[in-house]
């Protein structure tokens, strides 16, 4: 059993370090999505069709734009008519391998270290 405090102050700090991390994450989403509408924007303009990078970059970032489909924000996750065909959509594919490796990976981390705590 944890010990107990004198004030219970610890259970409420913990809510506020939650709520402060889920307020910064959801603040961050936001900015990815407004970068890659702005960023997409640029791209339909030019001729170049979109590559093994870029499709890299919106792969990774596309978990990113679900705070921005929730409220009703479209969000460029990929360029569906101005690709290079197999490279964009394996580029794509990767990244968001990549970032589910790289997001499940630290959740697993953190829940066995909390189990170690325990």
């Amino acid at each position: 059993m944890p010990p107990a405090t004198a004030n219970g102050s610890a259970p409420a700090h913990r809510r506020a370090n939650l709520v402060t991390r889920l307020a910064f994450i959801i603040l961050l989403a936001f900015a990815i999505g407004w970068v890659l509408n702005r960023v997409a924007r640029q791209l339909e303009h030019s001729s170049r069709p979109a590559g093994f990078v870029r499709g890299l970059v919106q792969g990774a970032l596309m978990p990113a734009s679900m705070p921005n489909l929730l409220i009703g924000h479209d969000v460029a996750i990929y360029a569906e008519k101005n690709n290079n065909g197999v490279f964009y959509k394996l580029g794509y594919t990767m990244g968001v391998n990549a970032c589910g490796a790289i997001f499940f990976g630290m959740f697993y981390w953190r829940l066995k270290r909390w189990r170690n705590r325990q």
